[in-house]
């Protein structure tokens, strides 16, 4: 019973998750990203970084520059999707920031203010259209207590501050392919290479597809026009991000359930014992039946189906406890019951009620087979 319940509740919440973050990624599943692929060059350690703050990065649209999507290679990305969708620039860097007599650290997004509208929802304030407006993370604004109008300090007191002003509240997205925003400052374009630099060269450049069926086809488009003499950008989507995240998902809970699983292993010994008792104690009782004509066959079936009945038995209470077990367990660790009463998640009950019961009855055998072949007349003998 303990080793069904143990199973099966492991078991149910990684399914739950497994289903959880297939729903969260494929909502983001047109979404394309191009990154400089950083095995071609040495050194560097992205564009979004770039020099001093207020000084401004190079403006080279040589695609050799280091570590960075050059204005070059985004147009050739913007041509390569064409009408299939849109395609906007990331700028990106994490700094320190101070708000108040508070200092916290973040990252920091430059994004397109024509573009903003169509990638970002609101839950409060208006879209940057200034070089001192910025949007702040639902995450963040609730740890630091931002507000509409609260004013934030980018940068260090040696390398220059770049003070802005919080005019919107961005809604909580949750996992993300494209912006991690739940814990990020965004600011218009203008104003991010203003302080930071790096104007024409992109940490990323993001397309997002009208029809998500377009996604194989314009990640090849994108790699055979860019990539043609050598491989200068890996394209990603979320797809394949899915398929790493739930391969790992399933490993873990394969892990689980193993640990899980060893309190089979102990059942299995205890209902042994308990077999071998039963067989040590029924000594007479087997020997009287076989004097009177019974079969070695139906001496085994008698403890096989004794040791079925105590499996099944077990496996069926654990498994009325492990439907309600596996929700408090989904409940408390994921936050999200959404999926539990999915055949996906569900499976996993019957599935460790017959692994608890095929367990008892291989537990069963060796005993079942000594009762089976106890001399009729040793047996009787037996006090």
């Amino acid at each position: 019973m303990i080793g069904v319940v143990a199973i099966a509740a492991m078991g149910m919440m990684g399914a739950n998750m497994t289903l959880t973050v297939k729903d969260q990624m494929s909502e983001m599943g047109n979404v394309l990203t191009v990154t400089h692929d950083a095995g071609t060059n040495s050194g560097g350690t992205g564009g979004g970084m770039g020099g001093p703050p207020g000084m401004g990065g190079s403006s080279s649209s040589d695609d050799d520059d280091e570590n960075f999507i050059s204005d070059s290679q985004f147009k050739a990305v913007r041509n390569s999707v064409g009408t299939n969708g849109t395609v906007y620039t990331v700028h990106s860097s994490s700094d320190s920031f101070s708000v108040g007599t508070k200092d916290g650290h973040a990252t920091v997004y430059g994004l397109d203010t024509d573009v903003i509208p169509d990638i970002l929802n609101l839950s409060d304030g208006a879209y940057p259209k200034g070089d001192t407006g910025a949007l702040v993370g639902a995450n963040l604004a609730e740890r630091f207590n931002l507000t509409l109008g609260s004013r934030l300090s980018l940068g260090e007191e040696d390398e220059g501050i770049h003070t802005v002003r919080v005019v919107g509240i961005i809604e909580e997205r949750g996992m993300s392919f494209d912006l991690s925003t739940d814990n990020a400052v965004v600011l218009a374009d203008e104003s991010y290479t203003g302080f930071y630099g790096d104007e024409k060269q992109y940490d990323q450049v993001n397309v997002v597809l009208k029809d998500i069926d377009d996604a194989d086809a314009t990640s090849m488009t994108i790699t055979d026009q860019l990539n043609k003499k050598k491989t200068q950008v890996r394209v990603s989507d979320a797809s394949r991000m899915l398929e790493s995240i739930t391969s790992t998902i399933g490993t873990m809970t394969t892990f689980v359930m193993a640990i899980a699983g060893i309190s089979l292993l102990v059942a299995a010994v205890s209902i042994f014992n308990v077999m071998m008792m039963s067989v040590t104690e029924r000594i007479r009782e087997i020997g009287i039946m076989r004097s009177l004509g019974t079969q070695k066959p139906e001496i085994l079936k008698m403890f096989v189906y004794e040791s079925a009945i105590l499996g099944f038995a077990g496996a069926l209470i654990g498994a009325l406890f492990s439907f309600g077990i596996g929700y408090l367990v989904v409940s408390m660790l994921i936050g999200n019951t959404a999926h539990f009463f999915e055949a996906g998640s569900l499976v996993y009950l019957p599935a460790a009620m017959l692994v608890g019961t095929v367990i008892c009855i291989v537990s069963g055998l060796y005993p079942a087979w000594r009762a089976a072949n106890l001399d009729p007349i040793e047996a009787l003998r037996a006090e």
